[in-house]
């Protein structure tokens, strides 16, 4: 019952992150591509990465990772900085663009977690909050970048 009430939950949410990519995902000049808002939402997540650590986490080449970085830096959602430590090496930095997009996905989040705590006893609610930083700590280590 636990791994389909998880499963459920889960999918809810994958359903309104593609609702709202699909939203803003439009067939006009200097729109993001499917594959663009996926691309930057993996961005997001490694927080800063090099083009290397991009695509090394994607498998895909350097190359096609460049490629696609390129794109998203031409239609303004992200930016190249250079390393403190390696000059030659430069981090993905997410531009103001990006974050005006990402907030449209991280309001359903915030709503969904409101709802949490109005409904629930604030020592539910913690109890809630432990679990998930278990989870985000300890028993997902494949997604640690």
């Amino acid at each position: 019952m636990l791994e389909k009430n998880f499963t459920e939950v889960y999918e809810k949410f994958e359903l309104q992150f593609f609702s709202k990519v699909f939203e803003k995902v439009r067939e006009r000049d200097g729109s993001l591509s499917a594959m663009e808002a996926f691309s930057l939402e993996v961005i997001y997540l490694l927080g800063e990465p090099t083009v290397g650590q991009f695509a090394d986490f994607l498998n895909i080449s350097q190359s096609n990772a460049t490629y696609k970085v390129n794109s998203l830096i031409k239609k303004g959602y992200i930016e190249r900085q250079n390393s403190q430590t390696d000059r030659r090496e430069y981090h993905l930095i997410l531009s103001d663009k990006f974050k005006n997009y990402i907030g449209l996905f991280n309001s359903y989040e915030h709503t969904v977690m409101q709802r949490i705590e109005e409904r629930f006893a604030p020592e539910e609610v913690a109890i809630f909050d432990k679990i998930l930083r278990v989870m985000a700590d300890e028993l997902m280590p494949e997604t640690d970048s």
